[in-house]
């Protein structure tokens, strides 16, 4: 069965399988697998109408023939790679954003707690005594 899939509808079906790889980190994989396989993209897409029992993960019904219809156009293999690309790079910046907040706490923390000010007074003190 040949399914037509629309421009607007196929940039929707990309953006759903780009949305997918990148909330769960999987861009990386999902990238290297696309632009190895961009060469061969026709007899992917065909291939995945053999997957078609295993799709139900994060397809329904049609859309997955549609997407498979999408993936036979290597433009649009090009679009998801750079969607997948740009998305996956959003998420991890602010993961890095966060990570970087929780580090700062930590160590603002650390530096502010007893032990480590009594610290650097004796360090200090050294120091002020020329190392003696």
């Amino acid at each position: 069965m040949i399914v037509e899939v629309s421009k607007d509808r196929a940039k929707e079906l990309i953006e759903k399988v780009a949305v997918f790889f990148a909330e769960r980190r999987m861009g990386a994989p999902a990238l290297l697998f696309l632009e190895s396989m961009r060469p061969l993209s026709f007899i992917g897409s065909q291939i995945m109408y053999f997957l078609a029992p295993f799709a139900n993960v994060l397809f329904q019904g049609q859309e997955f023939e549609e997407f498979a219809a999408v993936l036979s156009d290597r433009d649009n293999v090009q679009i998801l790679i750079q969607r997948i690309d740009e998305l996956d790079e959003k998420l991890n910046e602010e993961r890095r954003k966060s990570e970087k907040l929780k580090r700062q706490k930590f160590w603002k923390k650390i530096t502010q707690s007893a032990f480590f000010v009594k610290l650097k007074k004796i360090f200090k003190k050294n120091n002020d005594n020329g190392g003696k």
